[in-house]
């Protein structure tokens, strides 16, 4: 069976076309688009107009590959913007209306389990203590998996876009994110919750692979040496201090920064740094591999019995 998985993120619209069989699943085709979603969300009016136009053409273009491949089942997903916005319900009806896409809005919990299952599937060895951090255009997923499994999840309300359009300022910024942080170490230590001291930090999502392509100076995005490539926190500090005197588009001179994410990159920077240092991480994994494997090792299982 040709199975299809879309990933609708708040910044990232991504498609993953394969062959399922025995609930494995043989990638076919990967497709992906910069949509910013949720560029010009607000809590009034939730997404903007020009935001669901670049959405759903996006999506009428992913549904023209799927037809040209033969694809029989389809999961897709969409996240944190279309989950928080108050027009969301009608995004997702007009969607299906215009595309036939049937688009289920998963909430933060699932996000994470599905991430952590697309994660695992790309890593050159599974790491028995995990923190699997899945920085978001709208929201970060935070994971503890122990042999794979996951043993706590948060969805924070930290996203590179949100936190883009909606804190103007280095500090604000900063200041935002150490309260939420601030948070999750609380509801960590009321669970119970401490990090075993052989976790391994595995990053996934645009800002981690951004790093590690910067840091490779990649002109040609190569996915198979950025999964599972090691970043120090130093070599990311480095990448920080030579990305912050420069205007957005000054930085799309820099090896490995694709268009569309070079104002979001310093946001996605902080988020990450926070977390590693609050955890005291010097160096993480870069995984490639996240929900869209995720969904699409869950369409490959439902197939198994179709």
């Amino acid at each position: 069976m040709r199975c299809a998985a879309i990933d609708l993120g708040t910044n990232t619209a991504r498609l993953l076309i394969g062959d399922c069989e025995n609930g494995r699943l043989t990638t076919l085709q990967v497709e992906r688009e910069i949509v910013r979603l949720g560029g010009g969300f607000s809590d009034a009016a939730g997404l903007a107009a020009d935001a669901q136009q670049r959405g759903l053409g996006c999506l009428q273009r992913f549904a023209a590959v799927m037809r040209r491949q033969g694809v029989e089942r389809v999961r897709a997903s969409a996240t944190s913007a279309v989950r928080d916005a108050v027009n969301g319900g009608s995004f997702v009806e007009r969607v299906l209306q215009e595309t036939g896409i049937r688009l289920t809005v998963i909430d933060g919990d699932l996000e994470g389990r599905l991430t952590l299952d697309g994660v695992i599937s790309g890593l050159d060895e599974l790491h028995r203590s995990m923190l699997v951090v899945d920085v978001g255009g709208g929201s970060t997923e935070v994971t503890v998996a122990e042999n794979g499994l996951p043993t706590f999840i948060r969805s924070l309300p930290l996203g590179v876009v949100r936190l883009t359009e909606g804190f103007k300022s280095e500090r604000a910024r900063a200041d935002r994110i150490a309260a939420i942080m601030d948070q999750l170490l609380d509801d960590m230590s009321s669970a119970g919750l401490c990090l075993a001291p052989d976790t391994i930090m595995v990053s996934t999502a645009g800002t981690a692979t951004t790093l590690a392509a910067i840091q490779m100076e990649m002109v040609e995005y190569d996915y198979r040496r950025v999964n599972n490539f090691v970043i120090s926190r130093a070599d990311i500090e480095g990448i920080y201090q030579r990305l912050l005197p420069l205007a957005p588009r000054e930085r799309l001179a820099i090896a490995g920064l694709e268009k569309g994410r070079e104002d979001l990159i310093m946001a996605g920077i902080g988020i990450t740094t926070r977390i590693m240092d609050r955890f005291g991480f010097n160096r993480m994994k870069v995984s490639d591999y996240g929900l869209l494997e995720g969904l699409a090792l869950s369409a490959a299982e439902a197939g198994q019995g179709a």
